[in-house]
């Protein structure tokens, strides 16, 4: 991660942050995992009120991904595809928990589409949290998945790989 790029995310979500009345210290940290490396940016929550950090974070994170969009889009603009840093925002540690929450869901569905032969369907997760859905289950060569549907409503699906659909997206 470019120091550069980490110093530019603090500045720019301290900004924000400080624009909407809740100055909080910003910290970042570069962070490798299965799809590369990104850069966390973390609010402490120490100056803010419960009731603020449930308003940042949101219904379902909603807030959170929100802020993390625009973080992403306006970080990287005008930017080539190799120069681009991928940020995440956490705040109370809940992209944290989400993850896990995440994978014992993966794993859940997994188990029961091996189970039954028949496809699961999972709805109620954000765009990201699909990718990384598609991510964690990619590693299961028995199963496929794929996205059904259209914003806000749309839902990814986890089949047996015999019987996976031409309108896959991932």
């Amino acid at each position: 991660m470019a120091i550069d790029a980490a110093t530019a995310g603090v500045n720019w979500l301290t900004s924000l942050l400080s624009m909407q009345g809740l100055p909080s210290t910003v910290s970042a940290h570069p962070v490798e995992d299965e799809s590369g490396e990104s850069c966390w940016l973390t609010i402490d929550e120490a100056s803010l009120s419960a009731e603020q950090v449930q308003a940042l974070i949101g219904e379902g994170g909603a807030v959170l991904d929100s802020i993390q969009y625009l973080a992403n889009t306006t970080l990287n603009l005008g930017k080539g595809q190799d120069d681009q840093q991928a940020f995440t925002i956490e705040l109370a540690g809940y992209r944290a928990r989400r993850l896990e929450e995440l994978k014992a869901m993966a794993a859940e569905a997994a188990e029961q589409v091996i189970a039954s032969g028949e496809e699961y369907e999972m709805q109620g997760l954000s765009s990201a949290e699909r990718r990384q859905m598609h991510h964690f289950l990619a590693a299961q060569e028995s199963l496929a998945t794929f996205s059904r549907g259209r914003e806000p409503d749309r839902r990814l699906v986890v089949c047996p790989a015999s019987q996976q659909r031409d309108d896959a997206d991932g």
